[in-house]
């Protein structure tokens, strides 16, 4: 997302955008092998969660930990190839996980938070590596997303498995995430279309861009909430976001207007 803040793209700014996505995706994965090591016993009382390789007993604890240590080498790699400057969401990322697998996941409200807080990180891994300054309404508006994403998620598993997988779901209540799910896509509609007005790079036709956009942005969160909250979505949000038809097809559109508008701005 940051690539649409450039005034010009080049390959050098494509190259380093794939060396940030390459970067995070392997800190996620050395996470999510950590995570699946330490809570393999809880996964295995878990309708789904117990089919994880390491919780089925598919991959030993050996072959997992050998698994991270090679993605723990290979990230040091990477980083490497970068100044630190341009690398610290990384290092901040992978030390936010950790402690998110082993101590936060189990706090209450603190748990969602420090999970949107990575997708935040990400978006500024990308801002630094390409030199551009961020943009506040952007990051908001993708924190507040990530925040309703996944209280989403932890709405489907309060009802389906209770507190017993989940510590954390203890402080929750169903009418208590369905008012966080409603503040969560107020906020993420509203920065954004604050972000199309302010920030984005859309010239003279940020307004424009802004009363065309919004229709589409507010059906898409109205949509979401609807299968969450009437057909009891939410498990695995990013399936749910691009399975069900009109979800894809609004997404399309936003594309269109979207990507048009940017072209436009482009052209002399």
């Amino acid at each position: 997302m940051a690539l649409l803040d450039l005034d010009v793209w080049s390959l050098g700014a494509i190259l380093r955008v794939g060396w940030a996505i390459v970067a995070l995706t392997i800190a996620s994965t050395l996470v999510y092998t950590l995570n699946d090591i330490a809570d393999r016993h809880r996964d295995g009382g878990h309708p789904t969660k117990r089919h994880r390789p390491i919780a089925s007993g598919r991959i030993s604890i050996r072959v997992g930990l050998l698994l991270a240590a090679v993605q723990g080498v290979l990230l040091v790699v990477l980083c490497g190839l970068q100044p630190w400057p341009r690398t610290w969401p990384v290092a901040a990322y992978l030390a936010l996980a950790i402690a998110y697998s082993f101590a936060l996941k189990h706090v209450p409200l603190v748990d969602i938070f420090v999970v949107a807080t990575g997708f935040g990180l990400r978006l500024m891994q990308g801002y630094l590596v390409l030199g551009v300054d961020p943009s506040g309404w952007l990051l908001i508006s993708v924190f507040s997303l990530c925040l309703l994403l996944t209280v989403s998620k932890r709405r489907q598993e309060l009802t389906t498995v209770g507190g017993a997988h989940r510590p954390a779901l203890r402080g929750y209540t169903v009418p208590l995430i369905d008012q966080l799910m409603v503040l969560s896509a107020v906020m993420s509609v509203g920065s954004y279309l604050l972000y199309l007005r302010t920030e984005a790079p859309l010239g003279a036709n940020g307004l424009v861009a802004a009363v065309l956009s919004a229709p589409l942005a507010l059906f898409a969160l109205f949509r979401y909430l609807q299968l969450v909250l009437v057909a009891d979505g939410g498990a695995d949000p990013v399936r749910l976001l691009l399975r069900d038809p009109a979800l894809v097809v609004n997404s399309l559109l936003w594309l269109a207007v979207s990507g048009g508008f940017l072209l436009a701005s482009r052209t002399p």
